[in-house]
């Protein structure tokens, strides 16, 4: 067989390779939080909703409860491309910026409306920010608001002071030590493990946690306190984002888009169906007094003025256009 022959041979074999489909892309996903959460559970089904629009040519794997990564890990996964996506609890950042944890400010949003409009605020100056970094924010959660978990009713920043309470960002440590009490990280997933050894006696999260965690093993009571309204924010890395053909890259962001709207619907459900099983499980739901409101509220003045002291002027630009709107 000659030269011209054997390549037409080999272009013959190899052209029904070359016009055949392509492989799928697996992109794993680490998210911190557990399978009974809701915003894992949002996560999810985005990644089912990925999976649809693109008929399974881009699929993602999701990790839950830092299966793949730990919590403080996930970040720098995604941007070293160890990871092309990830799910973090966007406070956390607030070590890097203090743009990133406005949402954890006490009192400054309490209420899902509020806390709406200061994500509207914040998207714009933390997506310049992540973009320095490679990172894209596709969309972001909101947790329900947060609440207060003790053994027995607290009446008054008072009764909180020496209590050894379970912080899970800088805001919540600042928090913890300007009400007398002594911080203690600990990470949702070891929550039950902390009280069982003693190891905090009280916190400030979220129903979902709480009932996610089974409180009523380890507390009494829960005040709906309302502190702040924090949020999940879920990251792409950009350059890998980009290497996705145009309709694929569409799908991720309808996707996006999708998740987020149904995510805080998600949220306020949540807030209402949790609250009620801490209730059906034992757990004391009580309204806070007005004495502790005031006392939690001077808090939240104090932190927020240091804040501002120590703000940069992007940080300060959300807070300007979250109060202008």
């Amino acid at each position: 067989m000659n030269a011209t022959i054997r390549h037409g041979v080999a272009a013959a074999l190899l052209a029904p390779l070359a016009c055949g489909p392509a492989l799928a892309e697996t992109w794993d996903m680490p998210t911190p939080y557990g399978d009974g959460i809701f915003l894992t559970q949002n996560v999810r089904q985005f990644a089912q909703d990925v999976s649809d629009a693109t008929d399974g040519a881009l699929e993602i794997t999701v990790h839950s409860a830092q299966s793949l990564f730990p919590h403080e890990e996930i970040k720098n996964a995604i941007r070293s491309r160890q990871v092309p996506i990830g799910e973090i609890f966007l406070s956390r950042l607030n070590n890097e910026d203090l743009a990133y944890g406005v949402d954890s400010q006490p009192f400054l949003a309490t209420s899902y409306d509020e806390a709406w409009n200061l994500w509207q605020a914040q998207k714009p100056v933390i997506t310049d920010m992540l973009a320095e970094e490679g990172l894209k924010p596709l969309f972001a959660v909101a947790w329900p608001a947060q609440g207060l978990y003790t053994n027995g009713e607290i009446g008054s920043i008072d009764q909180m002071s020496g209590l050894r309470f379970r912080a899970y960002n800088a805001q919540l440590e600042e928090f913890a030590q300007l009400a007398g009490a002594a911080p203690v990280q600990v990470e949702a997933v070891d929550i039950p493990q902390a009280f069982t050894t003693g190891q905090v006696e009280a916190m400030i999260t979220s129903p979902s946690t709480g009932a996610d965690s089974k409180a009523w093993d380890f507390v009494t009571h829960y005040s709906p306190i309302n502190a702040w309204i924090p949020k999940n924010i879920v990251l792409v890395n950009q350059r890998v984002f980009d290497g996705l053909p145009e309709d694929q890259q569409q799908a991720v962001l309808d996707a996006a888009a999708a998740a987020e709207e149904r995510g805080w619907d998600m949220s306020r459900q949540e807030a209402e169906e949790k609250t009620q099983i801490l209730r059906d499980n034992g757990i004391t739901v009580y309204e806070p007094s007005p004495e502790l409101v005031e006392g939690l509220k001077a808090i939240g003045d104090r932190m927020l003025d240091t804040w501002q002291s120590q703000a940069g002027d992007e940080a300060q630009q959300i807070l300007s256009d979250y109060r202008g709107q």
